[in-house]
């Protein structure tokens, strides 16, 4: 699973411009305005080969009435949900009441805590930390997070202490394929998984958030292990009200992190809605092959057919490459052949592609469609090889590779798609162009083409006169 990391402090200590550094966004709002988060905010970073989770939270404030009186348990949620909790404070502003009293609520919670002094640029940073050594929570870490200034070195200390992430193992482990079934609430993720146990495993209730944390189910089908994976649903963050559904939402992102391959449950008659797609890019941005669902499609006209199909086509334009079933969870229509689909997904998801063979795909690829001048000078692709698998990773190498345009990134990803049947499952590429050996040097002259030279200089010079 990977670490998450909690963003806490007063308002307007820069805790969202932090979190967009961390998770190389700008999903959440920044302006110089206290209060200006109020919901938790959830993006996934990367510092070298370590993955994480930040959580970016509203301002804790003394001020107990109306939101803020939620905005604090949202605070907390997030606190008891993170393995670290970053205390951030104003460098500039100074040390305040409001920081002291935080700092003691901190120290109850049996956390490990790093205080955080930001806005540090353009000032000593020795003499802007010195002043919060009094709030013993240790060395305070200083950094500037507007221009990203000392977050780099803030962070290798605080993953440091942490243990590494486990990479999703095998399917040959015990257990078998990991299948998380995700989606928005009342979609009918718990009705799925009862139909393909063949019993009430899970419950299953009209009742959108019956399920509170993620369930890991054994389950063996014509002699192949699987382990499925009832998650919470997750719904937008305005239409969230209890304390306790709002933890469930971490659970369903460590899950996606935890699977092989995540069926993604829509119901037709809702259609698809920005929060279906959020979940799916989550899926996406994790590398994991996936299967669509559409539940509840029985009893639908065939105009109201048409239109979703529509819808999902324009909608969920990037999941091209999944596989779409058409289901009724409650019958148990369609319900049969998705275990093919995840099947396939996956041996696509870990196929091994020979070095050879990539090579020649891109060749033809190049043939077909040649890349694009840079400066004059036309782009070179010259082989691929396999960097890894789950989701499959395709390394090219070539000359002025980091200006391949986007537009050729998905014709050479669909050619690769298409030559090794990867459906189901994304595929990542990565580009290296090799050092020029001549870069910086300049030839040196004979003796005589400098005599030619000189006499070639004054030809010009006596044919202009």
């Amino acid at each position: 699973m990977k670490p998450v990391i909690a963003l806490v402090g007063r308002p307007n200590v820069g805790k969202s411009t932090l979190f967009n550094q961390l998770t190389k966004s700008r999903d959440a709002l920044v302006a110089d305005y206290p209060g200006l988060t109020r919901d938790r905010q959830y993006g996934t970073g990367r510092v070298g080969d370590r993955p994480y989770i930040a959580v970016d939270t509203g301002g804790l404030s003394d001020d107990k009435a109306g939101v803020e009186e939620h905005m604090v348990g949202q605070v907390y949620q997030a606190i008891g949900e993170a393995d670290v909790v970053l205390f951030m404070v104003d460098g500039r502003a100074g040390l305040n009441a409001a920081d002291e009293q935080i700092a003691q609520q901190l120290r109850r919670l049996n956390k490990t805590i790093y205080l955080v002094v930001n806005k540090i640029d353009g000032a000593d940073a020795d003499l802007a930390v010195s002043e919060f050594l009094s709030l013993g929570m240790g060395a305070p870490l200083a950094i500037a997070a507007a221009h990203g200034r000392g977050i780099a070195a803030m962070m290798q200390r605080v993953l440091a202490a942490l243990p590494p992430a486990a990479e999703a193992p095998d399917a040959d482990e015990e257990g078998g394929t990991k299948v998380a079934i995700i989606g928005r609430p009342n979609v009918g993720k718990s009705t799925l998984i009862n139909r393909i146990m063949g019993q009430e495993r899970v419950v299953a209730f009209d009742l959108p958030g019956t399920t509170r944390d993620s369930i890991f189910i054994p389950f063996e089908s014509d002699g192949q292990r699987y382990t499925l994976i009832d998650t919470a649903g997750v719904r937008r963050r305005g239409k969230v009200k209890e304390v306790i559904e709002k933890f469930s939402v971490i659970k369903a992102l460590q899950a996606i992190e935890a699977a092989h391959v995540v069926i993604l449950v829509l119901d037709a008659h809702a259609g698809v809605s920005d929060q279906d797609a959020t979940l799916a890019g989550f899926a996406l941005d994790a590398g994991r092959a996936m299967v669509i669902a559409v539940n509840k499609w029985d009893g639908l006209e065939k105009s109201a057919r048409e239109r979703i199909k529509t819808e999902l086509d324009r909608r969920l334009l990037f999941l091209d490459f999944a596989e779409m079933h058409f289901i009724s969870a409650l019958h148990g229509t369609g319900v049969g052949h998705l275990f093919e689909a995840v099947d396939a997904a996956y041996a696509a998801a870990v196929q091994k592609l020979s070095t050879p063979e990539l090579t020649r795909v891109l060749e033809q690829a190049v043939i077909q469609h040649q890349p694009p001048l840079v400066r004059g000078r036309r782009i070179k692709l010259r082989y691929a090889h396999q960097g890894g698998r789950n989701p499959p990773l395709i390394i090219i190498h070539g000359n002025q590779t980091e200006a391949v345009p986007a537009a050729y990134k998905r014709y050479l990803m669909n050619s690769f798609r298409k030559a090794f049947k990867l459906h189901g499952t994304p595929v990542r590429l990565e580009f290296k162009s090799g050092d020029n050996p001549y870069a910086g040097r300049r030839n040196v002259l004979t003796q005589r083409q400098i005599q030619k030279k000189k006499r070639l200089k004054k030809f010009v010079k006596q044919s202009r006169r």
